[in-house]
């Protein structure tokens, strides 16, 4: 086997891609701190074409920190649409009014779990990812529609906000790839 040149992976560019089919997802990052987290949920979120990203609370922007988040976005943080917000509780209730399925990705009583969740493709979500520490504000999951939970075997119940978000994103590509 040999491993695919560049040139040979059929990747568009950003003009292309900002006029593309998008995912029908939208990313909420609430109170990330690292920069890295955010830049690697930029690269994500443009390996999966999500419709845009809103930042809030104490969550860095590119064009606030632009070299650290570059370092793991490489460039994710031009083509992916984003906004930002300081009040996560705002735009989620804002979401809800405009017929989005808010989704909080949290360990919480009744959560569904993500190996078992199963997309409605007439719909139009947003996830929220929170803090590294503290997870997902209480008031925005009180907000949200549902919980998802990433089921894990392991001794550590948490995995890093990237991480979280690549799985998440990535089980909604898979459910949505005709859009492609």
């Amino acid at each position: 086997m040999r491993k695919l040149d560049i040139t040979e992976l059929g990747r568009i560019d950003t003009e292309l891609f900002k006029i593309s089919n998008k995912l029908p997802v939208t990313v909420i990052l609430d109170d990330v701190r690292s920069l890295y987290n955010v830049g690697s949920v930029f690269r994500t979120s443009d390996a999966f074409r999500v419709e845009r990203i809103i930042l809030c609370g104490i969550t860095a922007t590119p064009d606030n920190n632009p070299v650290e988040i570059h370092k793991t976005a490489l460039g994710a943080e031009e083509s992916v649409d984003w906004y930002y917000s300081d009040n996560c509780v705002n735009v989620v209730k804002d979401l809800n009014s405009n017929g989005y399925l808010t989704i909080a990705v949290e360990q919480v009583e009744g959560s569904a779990k993500l190996d078992e969740f199963v997309a409605d493709t007439d719909k139009r979500y947003a996830l929220v990812f929170g803090n590294e520490v503290k997870g997902v504000n209480q008031k925005v999951v009180d907000l949200c529609k549902m919980s998802l939970e990433i089921p894990q075997y392991g001794t550590k119940h948490s995995l890093n906000v990237s991480v979280s978000a690549g799985l998440v994103i990535w089980d909604f590509a898979r459910q949505f790839k005709d859009i492609y």
